[in-house]
């Protein structure tokens, strides 16, 4: 990764060891029991309640992809995938914005060491969330630029820190010569309440709203730029910021809709010991060969899903820690495994609503909010299934013609 800042002198204090992934993914764990008794109130009111902001903070779960010294963990994205995926089995937008608060913190972390010192040197807990569309128009002045800007959808509005927005870089005539991330405090900014949708429902992504807000040079990082693996920051040869840009982002938000798929699995298959089948001799569910079929055959793509996803994580946090870059192939078939994962969860829960009836759809039933949640997270543009194929058909068959930089 090509770096354009000198590193920072090293601090006089060594960090704590960081916890392990196992230490960590059993405090997700632990918050289960607060995360289902709180989910219909998340749902309700559209935003993760404060309890569980606060249950979250202490246990560290905001600080996965914090620089360690700023008190943070810089796990890598294996364990990123897992943390969330116990998180959402607990609730689906919780476990939504915890991965999308850990990966635009680690997009922070990318920034030059000034805006680094901006974000994280308060505290390590700190929160921040995003949007990359370039939805704005900037006008360059002394030190930075003017933007005024819309972006949607912005998950985690009511608890962030700072925004991360995707930005047109213009120049002194107005031309637009880059598509930069700025990071806005979230102080400056304004909330529009927007989200009201299917699933996913507690996620507060909400329109955030710039006025003619300052951004100075330090806070402006091109995107271009980072999907080559040239960042003004300099966090040394290897190392979970070492990790390649695009890949990351599409398999970061995977883990929460592993958790759902797994959620919906141990609900289903719980069910089924006491649940009868209508209209047959079955007096409950497990008896039945076919309904033995259909939660195998769910079970077989969910854990399908869960391996093409650490398959992903691991050749991402391999490279990073040998300070290696990814070809293009294996950053392509990265964006290809998620939305194979993303295909095969959908179907999986596709056959698990067939298995427990007309009765998942009951308000009062857990399984419909899963399927909601789930069907909404499935369908975000950084994981789309068709396009990560295509990509990686043409990589794989030679040709030429790109549809996205983001690979």
């Amino acid at each position: 990764m090509t770096t354009t800042h000198s590193r920072p002198a090293p601090s006089a204090t060594v960090p704590a060891p960081a916890p392990t992934r196992a230490e960590l993914v059993a405090r997700a764990e632990a918050l289960q029991p607060l995360l289902r008794e709180h989910a219909a109130r998340i749902e309700a009111e559209r935003r993760v309640t404060d309890e569980v902001i606060e249950a979250l903070t202490e246990a560290g779960l905001f600080k996965l992809t914090v620089p360690r010294r700023f008190g943070g963990y810089e796990s890598d994205v294996r364990t990123l995938i897992d943390v969330t995926a116990a998180i959402a089995e607990g609730d689906g937008s919780t476990g939504w914005v915890t991965a999308v608060v850990n990966t635009c913190n680690w997009l922070a972390a990318l920034f030059p060491e000034q805006a680094q010192e901006e974000v994280f040197g308060a505290h390590p807990d700190v929160r921040v969330t995003g949007v990359f569309g370039p939805t704005a128009t900037s006008r360059k002045v002394e030190g930075g630029w003017r933007m005024t800007g819309r972006w949607y959808y912005n998950s985690g509005s009511s608890h962030s820190s700072w925004a991360l927005l995707g930005m047109p870089v213009t120049d002194e005539d107005g031309e637009v010569v880059d598509q930069a991330m700025v990071l806005v405090p979230r102080s400056e900014l304004t909330l529009e309440d927007t989200w009201f949708v299917a699933g996913l429902r507690g996620t507060a992504s909400n329109c955030v709203i710039a006025e003619d807000v300052f951004v100075p040079g330090h806070r402006v990082m091109s995107v271009p730029g980072a999907i080559e693996g040239d960042v003004p920051a300099d966090h040394g040869p290897s190392g979970l910021f070492r990790t390649a840009f695009a890949p990351l982002l599409a398999v970061g938000l995977a883990g929460p809709q592993l958790g759902l798929g797994r959620a919906a699995l141990k609900l289903v298959t719980e069910k089924t010991a006491t649940k009868p089948i209508s209209y047959t001799y079955y007096e409950t569910q497990r008896e039945s060969v076919g309904v033995q079929l259909q939660v195998a055959e769910a079970a077989m793509k969910i854990d399908t899903a869960h391996l093409h996803v650490h398959r992903a994580a691991d050749d991402l946090d391999t490279a990073a820690a040998r300070g290696d870059d990814l070809d293009v192939l294996t950053r392509a078939r990265v964006r290809a495994d998620t939305g194979h994962a993303i295909d095969n969860l959908m179907s999986a829960l596709g056959t698990l609503l067939n298995v427990h009836g007309a009765g998942s759809f009951a308000d009062t039933n857990a399984l419909q909010r899963i399927w909601r949640d789930a069907s909404v997270a499935g369908r975000h543009a950084a994981s789309t299934p068709a396009v990560g194929m295509e990509i990686y058909g043409k990589l794989l068959l030679g040709v030429e013609e790109r549809i996205t930089p983001f690979v």
